[in-house]
């Protein structure tokens, strides 16, 4: 196997990286500083647009930098899951940079959601605009009042009844309903069918978020930020109408597209999240040697260049984890990489969390404030350890397939 980039991955990244030098990177600090102060004592304020941004998608789309993440040469860039993952990487550096380049979840996964698994109608209202940037979308699958880590806890229910499909339930961890963009969810409810076995309960259907009945009750802080302008909201549907045309694939199909919809997916958010270890482990040098106590810069006191090396082995091994994983889809698909797309979610995520933890350290009091985006890392590997699965779910899922290759269990 070989995992070097191939030459037009290597062409992406290196547009891609440019891209961030030359526009992201002068603006990004200014615009998270803006949006910190548009708050309102500590309370969701949904954010405005800022104009920067649709002009820095725009020169993105311009520049052919966009819809990266998509295995599609008209509609994406065409590149395979291998080829994307070092693109992945490099956007995960910036806070900013997967949404001006169209590559941010949650829409890349309703996006290969209904590339996949959309009727024609369903793309032409929902899927275009989504590439073409001019909505966001949201995915409602999480509840609050069951444990979703087992996702046939379910209490939701999406009911046929004639024409229409009826809507009911409380999801949350909603992210990007918070957006004044976004346009459209993705529900995940129960569809009880008798004659189907227990991973054929479930539909996933396309809900327009201004349809009577879906109300946001409430947007929900991670660690105290509400992470504007998207946000995370709680959102109850109430006797919720649409057509049953909105179904995406028919009834009882929606464990399927979601095992479709998260093992691309999870490369991505592994991917982004050594970007970000990345970024967090500059960060740590930079600070650590500009700092001196005791006559010596930080980095060189007590264990700090341990931190560097073990954060520097903790990056290499979980890419190389992650790129393979990314050559297995490519090769054998999806389901035949469960073992490896599980061991990448727990481990990137974990090596992201313990580097800007270290990196907090170095930086002190400064590591803990918004004058740098450690905590904002920090967040985003410590959600990922929840999100599209816990931890424990993933090891439980890598024992089993274990056991079953040497004859125990099914």
């Amino acid at each position: 196997m070989d995992f070097e980039p191939s030459p037009r991955s290597q062409d992406y990244v290196r547009r891609v990286r440019a891209f961030i030098r030359e526009h992201i990177a002068p603006i990004e600090d200014d615009y998270w500083r803006e949006v910190d102060s548009a708050r309102n004592g500590g309370q969701w304020r949904q954010y405005r647009i800022d104009p920067r941004v649709e002009q820095l998608k725009r020169l993105a789309r311009e520049q052919g930098l966009w819809n990266l993440f998509l295995d599609d040469e008209e509609l994406g860039a065409g590149l395979s899951t291998l080829e994307y993952a070092p693109v992945a990487e490099e956007t995960g550096r910036s806070l900013m940079a997967p949404e001006i380049f169209n590559c941010n979840a949650p829409d890349t996964g309703n996006m290969e959601v209904l590339y996949k698994y959309g009727s024609p109608e369903q793309k032409e209202r929902w899927l275009k605009p989504l590439l073409a940037g001019e909505i966001r979308s949201v995915f409602c699958m999480t509840e609050p009042d069951v444990a979703s880590s087992d996702a046939t806890n379910m209490q939701a229910t999406a009911v046929v009844q004639g024409k229409d499909v009826v809507l009911n339930g409380r999801k949350w961890w909603s992210t990007g309903i918070g957006d004044p963009r976004c346009r459209i969810a993705i529900f995940m409810a129960r569809t009880p069918d008798p004659a189907k076995d227990r991973h054929h309960q479930h539909s996933m259907v396309l809900v327009p978020l201004d349809t009577p009945g879906v109300e946001i009750q409430r947007m929900l802080p991670v660690f105290g930020e509400y992470h504007e302008p998207q946000g995370h909201g709680e959102v109850w549907f109430k006797d919720v109408r649409v057509p049953v045309a909105n179904i995406i694939a028919g009834p009882g199909r929606g464990f399927e597209i979601a095992q479709g919809r998260l093992g691309p997916g999870r490369i991505h958010h592994c991917m982004r999240c050594l970007g970000s270890a990345e970024r967090a482990l500059e960060l740590m040098i930079h600070r650590g040697m500009s700092r001196v106590a005791f006559g010596q810069p930080l980095l060189k006191l007590d264990g700090n260049r341990q931190r560097v090396a073990e954060a520097r082995i903790a990056i290499d091994q979980a890419r190389l984890m992650t790129l393979y994983a990314a050559w297995k889809i490519d090769k054998v698909g999806a389901l035949n990489a469960m073992t490896e797309i599980a061991a990448i979610k727990v481990i990137a995520p974990n090596v992201l969390q313990k580097i800007c933890d270290d990196a907090i350290q170095i930086h002190g009091g400064a590591g803990v404030t918004n004058d740098v985006p450690l905590t904002a890392l920090f967040a985003e590997g410590r959600m990922l350890r929840l999100a599209d699965g816990p931890d424990e779910v993933h090891k439980a899922m890598i024992a089993r397939i274990e056991l079953k290759l040497r004859g125990y269990g099914k």
